[in-house]
C-alpha cells in the first residue's frame, strides 16, 4: 500500500503503525506519531492498522536551544 510518511511518500507492507515503526528502524525510538493528523499514543501503535493513503507523522524530541 502506499502512505505519507512525514511528506515522502513510501510503499510498504506493514499492517500497523507499529510495524511501519518496526520497518523504519524507529521501533524503540521515543517518538510521537499521528495518523492523518490524530495522535496515536504508544500503547495504541500496535492495534493501530494502516490504510492506502494514510498520513503518518513521525517526530522525535529535540534539545537545545
Amino acid at each position: 500500500m502506499k502512505i505519507i510518511v512525514n511528506g515522502e511518500t513510501q510503499v510498504t507492507s506493514a499492517a500497523t503503525l507499529a510495524a511501519l515503526l518496526d520497518a523504519l528502524g524507529q521501533g524503540k525510538a521515543k517518538v510521537a506519531t499521528s495518523v492523518n493528523e490524530v495522535f496515536v499514543p504508544k500503547q495504541q501503535r500496535t492495534e493501530h492498522s494502516l490504510h492506502d493513503g494514510d498520513r503518518i507523522e513521525i517526530v522525535a524530541p529535540r534539545q537545545g536551544g
